[in-house]
């Protein structure tokens, strides 16, 4: 009896007599299904109904980042050091992402998870690691057991941008009292974005404090149906890290959103 056809491909039988092991035409058609990354059904696990919906390497944690990443209202888990490197995974339904938790733990057991959440629709999951290749292989682990590739996850968009100047001293009052990083300080430069999917406000931020070393990372909001950052500074600092925003989110690779 046939094995059944695994995404248009029709695997041979298997050998009779042999405890159902793979003849060498079957072994051959296996190996040449997992170059193209799509297992048979009989290797694979239970990831039909899965959506990928963001697949983020965050190289180089930068030090403000990093320390709110770490803060234990984020990192429930293992908190992520500066110069580390993370991956941070969005699926739906939200429950999928304990099967996404699993790939990346058992096939690299040296990343550690600092979040792991399941909200309404989606679970969100971030391991790091000091090593990029360790970080970059839990992800291959994830890709290959949910049958998907980075590029299927949604591209991320810009809702809305806007710099403040000479911030008034009422308006950093009220800002400071709902922020979960640094103060901001009446004077400065503020720079607001939004962007959906929300994760994406990780990375954005992350790469605006790289380039633009001279910001204040005073919040990061990144789960839930829209990301939001505020950053302050000098306002060259402040126009720098916009710039950097749209340029590192508009490079993502990925399918529209609906």
């Amino acid at each position: 009896m046939s094995e059944p056809e695994a995404s248009g491909i029709t695997l041979p039988p298997r050998a009779e007599g042999r405890g159902g092991d793979w003849t060498e035409e079957g072994q051959a058609s296996v190996r040449a299904a997992e170059r193209r990354g799509k297992e048979p059904p009989s290797k694979r696990p239970e990831a039909s109904g899965i959506t990928l919906r963001v697949y983020l390497l965050v190289r180089d944690l930068q030090r403000q980042f990093a320390a709110y990443l770490g803060t234990p209202t984020r990192a429930r888990g293992y908190p992520p050091m500066q110069g580390e490197h993370a991956l941070i995974v969005e699926v739906a339904p939200g429950l999928a992402i304990e099967r996404v938790t699993d790939l990346a733990l058992r096939a690299v057991p040296a990343v550690e998870p600092g979040i792991l959440f399941v909200e309404r629709q989606f679970g969100v999951l971030e391991v790091h690691g000091a090593d990029l290749a360790d970080v970059q292989r839990a992800g291959q682990a994830i890709l290959a057991g949910l049958g998907a590739r980075a590029a299927d996850q949604l591209r991320p968009r810009i809702l809305f941008t806007d710099v403040i100047e000479d911030v008034t001293d009422r308006q950093a009052v009220i800002i400071n009292r709902n922020r979960s990083g640094s103060m901001l300080i009446p004077g400065e430069t503020l720079l607001v974005c939004e962007v959906t999917p929300a994760l994406f406000a990780a990375v954005a931020a992350n790469e605006a404090e790289r380039t633009a070393p001279g910001v204040t990372l005073g919040d990061v909001s990144m789960i839930g149906m829209a990301g939001r950052i505020y950053l302050s500074g000098p306002a060259d600092e402040i126009r720098r890290a916009q710039q950097t925003i749209a340029d590192v989110l508009g490079a993502v690779e990925g399918r529209e959103q609906e």
